[in-house]
């Protein structure tokens, strides 16, 4: 297998991440890190026993192959651009832009240029959500009928030090977190073909609760209140829930419901957790082998004391397989920009109070096997 080597423009907190997690994969070799705060790559790199790099440097490095762009959302597009426009692979955090037009220009760029593009999230290649996978691919639940997803809070303003950005347009839970929810209802049952939506922002301010601002007020200038209704190309109708407007809820993450049962399906947003279901009798039952999947086993602690799988960099390291293989990749970009287009898509429904209709689709990726991810760990 050819190693893919790695550059990474961005070097905030969740650059650690990939970093450490990078290494766990066999076809990824990281060489340089850069930022616009030249300190910041520095102590990356110092780190993390690497290279720091302008981001122009970066971007003309003969030896890299491909570029994570881990920069704040706002400027996904234009670093993404950057890296095509520069000849090498692009892999880009969520949500790989913020408008369908910036989506579309950068399927094309990448199509002309013959690079590949992908982006983050990579959670659904979890054993969690590739177990779900393989039930519904088997038809246990026979014909997927209707879903629910909820991603309920009140938001990060009490524990992150510079929360502005999330509460500005590009910002908001359905972008933010929406991803994670919407790439997996569209591995598990396919494209979106309309929406539905309500929503508003029901506090004008948030009030910072930790850091050096702490008891600053910012303003919300976007949604942070949002119901959707998702029609699947399939026929299935799933709600969409949204919010950091809630102080607690007993909601599941994802529930689907077919003809012949329910499945119960964990938080999309992380690798692993409890995958159950219910036939006709209506009798719930965990099923087994999650961690029999190489990216549902645990392998770290999260800052609760609970055990977690954390296999960031499954979808880059898949895009570099792919690569060497001639063969789609899971994360690829037509799955981040139809998600994106289902996304923006809400968001107008919920302004315009009307129904919107897609105007991309994608195929499902592939699904990922036990076996076929312990061939890209290392």
């Amino acid at each position: 297998m050819t190693k893919l080597r790695i550059g990474i423009i961005g070097c905030g907190n969740i650059s650690t991440a990939y970093l450490k997690l990078a290494p766990l994969f066999r076809s990824l070799e990281l060489v340089a890190v850069a930022d616009i705060n030249m300190d910041a790559a520095r102590a990356r790199a110092d780190e993390f026993g690497l290279r720091a790099d302008t981001v122009e440097d970066l971007l003309k490095a003969g030896d890299v192959d491909a570029i994570v762009n881990l920069t704040v959302p706002a400027v996904h597009y234009e670093i993404t651009k950057a890296i095509l426009e520069a000849g090498k692979h692009a892999y880009s955090e969520k949500p790989v832009v913020l408008s369908l037009d910036e989506g579309k220009a950068l399927q094309e760029l990448a199509a002309k240029k013959g690079l590949r593009a992908g982006s983050a999230p990579d959670t659904f290649m979890g054993g969690s959500h590739q177990l779900a996978r393989a039930v519904l691919d088997r038809g246990d639940m026979g014909r997927i009928i209707a879903g629910s997803a909820h991603v309920m809070s009140h938001g990060m303003e009490s524990w992150h030090p510079n929360p502005d950005f999330f509460f500005q347009p590009g910002g908001g839970p359905v972008l933010d977190l929406g991803p994670y929810y919407i790439t997996n209802l569209i591995q598990l049952i396919g494209p979106v073909k309309s929406v539905a939506a309500l929503a508003n922002a029901s506090f004008p301010t948030r009030t910072i609760g930790s850091g050096a601002r702490q008891g600053e007020r910012v303003p919300v200038d976007t949604p942070t209140n949002t119901h959707a209704l998702l029609e699947f190309a399939s026929g299935a109708t799933v709600t969409l829930s949204a919010s950091w407007d809630v102080w607690s809820n007993r909601h599941g993450p994802m529930e689907l419901y077919g003809d012949e049962g329910t499945l119960y399906v964990p938080d999309p947003n992380f690798f692993g957790g409890k995958v159950e279901m219910a036939g006709s009798d209506g009798k719930v039952t965990e099923l087994p082998g999650v961690e029999d999947h190489p990216f549902g086993a645990t392998n770290m602690t999260d800052g609760q004391g609970n055990g977690r799988a954390n296999w960031r960099c499954a979808g880059l390291a898949d895009m570099a397989a792919a690569i060497d293989e001639g063969r789609p990749h899971r994360c690829g970009i037509d799955l981040a920009v139809h998600a994106v287009d289902v996304m923006v898509s809400i968001l107008k429904a919920g302004a315009e109070r009307r129904w919107v209709d897609m105007t991309t689709t994608c195929e499902r990726p592939a699904a990922l096997s036990a076996a076929a991810a312990r061939a890209r760990d290392g």
